[in-house]
């Protein structure tokens, strides 16, 4: 069953909400009025096509689900609810971003060593790919070490990880780096 296009955004959400047979009808309706929208709200606020499409898509996918789940309070201004989850989404990401800067800011400083004096030179590039491989409690245990310069007891404290764990972590991170950056792939 089609949703006709002068239907109001309110009966459109509360078709949805009652799951009826013309639901997914209504949620392509929903998309289609809402999704050029919020993609504008996107290229208004983080200045980017792609990240403004990701915008659009995790805003109306969330708003599908909380409308199949019943979760909208006031379905007469579903219009607000997709503009109040556009513009959350949209700070969480510039903020998420602002967090990623200062952390490469504070972990991609300049080395204070000089380089080996041999043919051997380190694949600045392949030991980043290679960092971005390792799981997240890898990743953050092996750059807490060498790059906060933290004991295995500071990294264990902070990570809510004993230091023992801490150890075999980082050992077998470290051994997964040597294997990815000795290979010349990451993998």
């Amino acid at each position: 069953m089609k949703i006709a296009t002068d239907t109001s955004d309110a009966d459109v959400a509360r078709v949805i909400v009652a799951g009826a047979a013309a639901a997914e009808s209504a949620e392509a309706e929903l998309y289609r009025r809402f999704a050029p929208r919020v993609r504008l709200y996107g290229l208004r606020h983080l200045r980017d096509e792609d990240r403004a499409r990701d915008l659009m898509q995790q805003v109306m996918l969330l708003t599908i689900q909380k409308l199949r789940e019943n979760a909208v309070r006031d379905l007469d201004s579903i219009g607000s609810f997709i503009l109040g989850s556009s513009r959350t989404m949209a700070i969480d990401l510039k903020r998420r971003e602002r967090r990623r800067g200062r952390l490469r800011e504070t972990f991609l400083a300049a080395p204070l060593t000089a380089a080996p004096a041999d043919d051997t030179v380190l694949d600045l590039d392949r030991l980043e790919t290679c960092l971005e491989r390792l799981a997240d409690r890898e990743r953050t245990v092996v750059l807490l070490t060498f790059y906060a310069e933290r004991t295995a007891g500071e990294v264990g404290q902070e990570l809510g990880i004993t230091p023992g764990n801490v150890r075999v972590i980082r050992h077998r991170a470290i051994d997964r780096l040597r294997q990815c950056v000795s290979s010349g792939r990451a993998s």
